[in-house]
């Protein structure tokens, strides 16, 4: 049996950067990362919008604030120094009344506190940087807000750290552990530390040693909606104030690494965690667990679950879909939308005993295993300094 200093569980962009930290304090370090699927970011790594965050959404005391704007630099800095696609065209947070006017100073407020490149502006200077944008008045820039290929940074990572003397078992599932032994099907593995990201099962995973006992997942489905009749009609993110209540952002025009237009995402409460369209990946203990929560915080309403639940089961008919982005734009061709991207699932962790979203990251462990679970957007914005966050806080000694 192979013996390593640690043990990855998950191969989307924190379990790579996890590694890469590793590596980078200790280059001699033996690692193993182990995922279920054939290759690396298979699941929400490889199907995210792409975008960089720029920091601006999130509260001055959390990890998503504390992150995010070194995680867009860093990202930015890697794809340029491995001549990455990198699409740096800025993002305007829009308007639609006085109500939504003084969250976008909100917004502004807690980027600055942040440490984010953030300003309103007026509705004359957001024509210049947008000339199809539609707001009240004013609107929130961020210009370092960018977009990258999620695919093409994690394959690289991967190419990185084999380089790098790192071990991968792909086509390898988590079954269960007996002290250092971690048993998968693809055999057993030794190793001195354990670290859990394992995305949507990240909780499952962290019940087998002991954590995350206060929380459990609840998946979310999102979809976006393509325009393609040209990549001109937009040409920077435009987003809508969001409900700071709740962790979506709400319906908005992204601009891809290549400049393609798309709407959305949904966030559609899905019934089984991998339950990307009809009956794929079909699994009934899923179905009862998470089919349990979902009706309760249905019948309850809870953070507006009921609410939310409407709202997005309209999102399935395009017309509608449409119509939510058209309000931030002065025109555009609903014509020209004309296909769903591939599905993505959100790995939202819900807690329990408040039956409230998560609206942090959430880390749990001890001396002998690490658990990263709610690693939700903008994870993959923050994965560098993340990363080497978890490995100077717990993984170092």
């Amino acid at each position: 049996m192979k013996k390593y200093n640690f043990l990855i569980v998950g191969s989307g962009i924190l379990g790579l950067s996890v590694a890469r930290a590793i590596k980078q304090y200790k280059s001699h370090t033996k690692i193993l990362i182990i995922d279920k699927e054939p290759d690396v970011a298979y699941h929400a790594s490889g199907r995210n919008s792409g975008v960089l965050h720029a920091g601006f959404y999130y509260t001055a005391n959390s990890l998503k604030a504390r992150f995010t704007v070194l995680g867009n630099q860093t990202m930015k800095d890697y794809c340029r120094a491995k001549g990455l696609a990198l699409n740096e065209c800025g993002k305007l947070v829009v308007a639609q009344n006085e109500e939504e006017l003084a969250q976008l100073y909100e917004l502004e407020k807690r980027g600055k506190v942040n440490g984010a490149n953030v300003r309103i502006v007026e509705e004359n200077e957001a024509r210049a940087i947008e000339p199809n944008i539609r707001t009240y008045k004013k609107a929130l820039y961020s210009p370092h807000t960018a977009s990258i290929d999620p695919h093409q940074v994690c394959q690289t990572l991967k190419s990185d750290l084999m380089g790098a003397g790192v071990d991968f078992q792909f086509r390898s599932r988590y079954l269960d552990h007996r002290r250092e032994t971690i048993q998968t099907t693809t055999g057993e593995f030794e190793t001195e530390y354990f670290v859990n990201c394992a995305g949507l099962y990240a909780d499952q995973v962290a019940y087998d040693f002991d954590f995350g006992k206060n929380y459990t997942m609840i998946p979310f489905k999102g979809l976006y909606l393509k325009y393609t009749k040209n990549k001109n009609d937009v040409k920077v993110n435009i987003y809508p104030v969001p409900n700071l209540k709740n962790p979506f952002l709400g319906v908005h025009f992204t601009k891809t690494v290549n400049g393609e237009i798309k709407i959305g995402p949904t966030a559609t409460p899905a019934f089984w965690r991998e339950n990307y369209q009809n009956g794929e990946n079909f699994n009934l203990a899923e179905l009862c667990s998470i089919g349990f929560y979902e009706t309760k915080l249905f019948l309850m309403n809870s953070f507006g679950f009921r609410d939310l639940a409407w709202e997005e089961i309209k999102k399935y008919n395009a017309q509608y879909f449409v119509n939510l982005a058209s309000k931030m734009v002065q025109s555009i061709d609903p014509k020209g939308f004309t296909e769903f991207t591939q599905p993505g699932i959100r790995a939202q962790l819900l807690n329990k005993k408040t039956l409230e979203l998560v609206q942090d990251f959430v880390v749990e462990g001890d001396q002998k295993s690490l658990h990263i679970l709610n690693a939700v957007s903008p994870a993959f914005t923050c994965a560098f300094p993340f990363a080497e966050f978890v490995v100077q806080k717990y993984l170092k000694a």
